[in-house]
């Protein structure tokens, strides 16, 4: 089901967190990243009476951040310091040789805020898209079996 170029087995990078998890989670904060800044107040209108647009908006109770953030928090120490990790991975001028150092960082830096810090990093689907990417890994098939 993962997607990998031609390197062979025994030079790729294991990851922590399965790349399915990597996948939905690049998934729902593209969804997220969508969102538009919020135009109205909470004005009680009836969401069928202005033609759904408030799903639209990014506002402080989005469904679509709640799942994505309750998913990092749940996620064990080992899987949020590897998401942490392919994201400055995919952020930074580095490269997949560069992966134990980054990893490393990432694990120094662990704290009980990685769903907050991940979330509020703008561009963290292209970022996670990036830092797989120069692991040899896609989202390809996954993609393919859920849109």
């Amino acid at each position: 089901m993962t997607q990998r170029s031609s390197q062979t087995e025994a030079d790729q990078t294991e990851l922590t967190i399965p790349l399915e998890k990597v996948c939905f989670i690049i998934f729902k904060a593209r969804e997220f990243d969508a969102k538009d800044v919020s135009t109205t107040s909470d004005d009680g209108s009836n969401p069928s009476d202005d033609g759904d647009r408030s799903v639209l908006e990014d506002r402080d109770d989005d469904p679509v951040l709640q799942e994505l953030m309750s998913l990092i928090a749940s996620l064990s120490v080992d899987e949020q310091v590897d998401l942490v990790a392919l994201m400055h991975l995919g952020r930074d001028d580095n490269t997949a040789q560069d992966w134990d150092d980054v990893r490393t960082e990432a694990a120094e830096a662990h704290t009980d805020r990685t769903a907050e810090y991940l979330c509020g990093t703008p561009l963290l689907a292209d970022y996670l898209s990036d830092g797989l990417s120069a692991l040899d890994y896609s989202c390809a098939d996954y993609e393919m079996d859920h849109l």
